[in-house]
């Protein structure tokens, strides 16, 4: 079952690694006047969201933020930014990453001193419009000719940021946490493995924002029968 990581000297090393790594493929990216991107850790790089499986392996997840972009085409932009992400990889003596569906993948890594858990970066191209956010897919079809590449909306993300800043404000985020994880262990229960970490997140926010919203008209219907009782 998926637990959060206590450890906190490894956690800091760990975000520290695989942030540097992602910081130098944006500044890759940005340098040239294809694309503009950001990154950022799943939860928006929320320090107390980093999962691990029993004494398994763990994904750090970030997301690839597409601000702004020349290329238009879904194929060209995966593999631009692929390519990109490659070529950081080899600068800092890791080996290529993988094409997967919804994300790049590294290759495992471990520390030599410390906390030996292996590790690795799971990377989503993302990007935002007025409907919400979107994932970019890779459908493979055993044919790369015959791949498709495509923007796959992401199910009440509209407001996400909004809602996490509510959430945050009051003092919510500790239920934001627990939901998460509650969520990740049915989906690892159910052998669902069709729920990334930032699918997860966004469903844990909506959850908590949905309970805390009843609760609030609940307390505004109350006020507002006692307020007649005395009038």
């Amino acid at each position: 079952m998926y637990q959060y990581v206590t450890d906190k000297a490894f956690l800091k090393r760990l975000r520290g690694t695989c942030g540097d790594v992602v910081n130098q493929l944006v500044q890759c990216i940005n340098k040239d006047s294809d694309m503009s991107v950001s990154a950022h850790l799943v939860g928006s790089g929320a320090r107390n969201l980093v999962t691990q499986n029993e004494k398994g392996q763990i994904d750090l997840d970030y997301n690839l933020y597409i601000e702004c972009s020349k290329i238009w085409n879904e194929r060209e932009i995966k593999e631009h930014i692929r390519k990109k992400f490659n070529e950081v990889l080899r600068s800092n003596e890791w080996g290529n990453c993988k094409d997967s569906t919804s994300v790049l993948t590294t290759e495992w890594r471990y520390f030599r001193k410390g906390n030996k858990t292996q590790f690795r970066i799971d990377l989503a191209i993302i990007r935002r419009d007025y409907l919400g956010w979107h994932r970019l897919i890779h459908e493979k079809t055993g044919s790369v000719i015959f791949d498709r590449y495509f923007w796959n909306q992401v199910s009440d993300s509209w407001e996400l940021e909004k809602k996490v800043s509510i959430l945050k404000s009051n003092n919510l985020w500790s239920q934001v946490r627990n939901k998460y994880l509650d969520k990740k262990n049915f989906y690892l229960c159910a052998s669902d493995f069709n729920h990334p970490s930032f699918i997860v997140y966004i469903e844990a926010v909506n959850e908590v924002y949905y309970q805390f919203q009843q609760h609030q008209q609940l307390v505004c219907s109350v006020g507002e029968h006692c307020e007649k009782l005395f009038l």
